[in-house]
């Protein structure tokens, strides 16, 4: 969310007017860490997270979920330690608790070894999950980090469970789903195990844009329209075909 610039009207009627529901999602940049050792930097972060609740309770969403423990694409150069996990799970326990006061549920994101170096799978969002300790938390997967960081993404769902409430629906080169190396039988297989009926968008990318370094540097689909035509037409396919419809 670019807070500065953010129309809490006009963004709860686009969705509404297209008969959609909505959800929200960020990431926390440079000078907002969860994981630093300076007190003030995790202040910024929680004061932050705490504004995204509320904005997301604005537009008329129950969810805000992305990468929201640690500073998204943080130079570390080590293993997490045990103080950073306490520090984040005592952070986001507060974001949860205001978060619930707002009728609004919080997931974890885990991404790839090369954006974060805290919760690159969904084992170790559960585990983050029970160290916050509130119910109103639970797990954002995408199948582009899953890609290379889980070993199955059907154990992946599972592991999370009742837990999962978003999916980022990408294929492995962030282009058109269905048209790469992405397992999806193995992933929509379980999702219907588990009955999922949470959240899914597509993430896919098309071209660069002047304020998200989406890392794409090549065409992936023809045009945004033919990404979205093609994409929805094959995930409503797997949805079909596992009973998710």
């Amino acid at each position: 969310m670019c807070l500065d610039t953010f129309d809490a009207g006009a963004v709860r009627k686009r969705p509404q007017d297209a008969g959609l529901d909505s959800c929200t999602s960020t990431v926390l940049l440079e000078g907002m860490d969860l994981t630093s050792e300076d007190p003030e930097e995790r202040k910024r972060a929680v004061d932050y997270l705490k504004t995204c609740v509320a904005m997301t309770s604005r537009v008329g969403a129950r969810q805000l979920s992305g990468v929201i423990y640690s500073q998204h694409v943080k130079a570390a150069k080590r293993r997490p330690v045990e103080a950073e996990w306490r520090m984040v799970a005592e952070g986001l326990r507060e974001v949860a608790e205001y978060a619930a006061s707002e009728g609004v549920r919080i997931g974890l994101e885990p991404v790839n070894r090369y954006e974060t170096y805290l919760i690159n799978t969904s084992q170790q969002a559960m585990s983050m999950i029970d160290r916050i300790g509130m119910d109103n938390v639970g797990v954002h997967l995408d199948t582009y980090h899953m890609n290379i960081e889980e070993k199955r993404f059907s154990e992946a769902v599972r592991q999370a469970g009742p837990k999962l409430m978003h999916l980022h629906l990408c294929e492995n080169d962030r282009g058109i789903p269905g048209t790469g190396l992405v397992h999806w039988d193995d992933l929509f297989r379980a999702l219907g195990e588990i009955h999922y009926d949470g959240y899914a968008a597509l993430e896919s990318f098309v071209d660069v844009t002047d304020n998200m370094n989406t890392w794409v540097w090549r065409q992936l689909a023809p045009d945004g329209d033919t990404l979205i035509r093609e994409g929805v037409s094959f995930i409503r396919s797997m949805q079909a075909k596992y009973g998710l419809v």
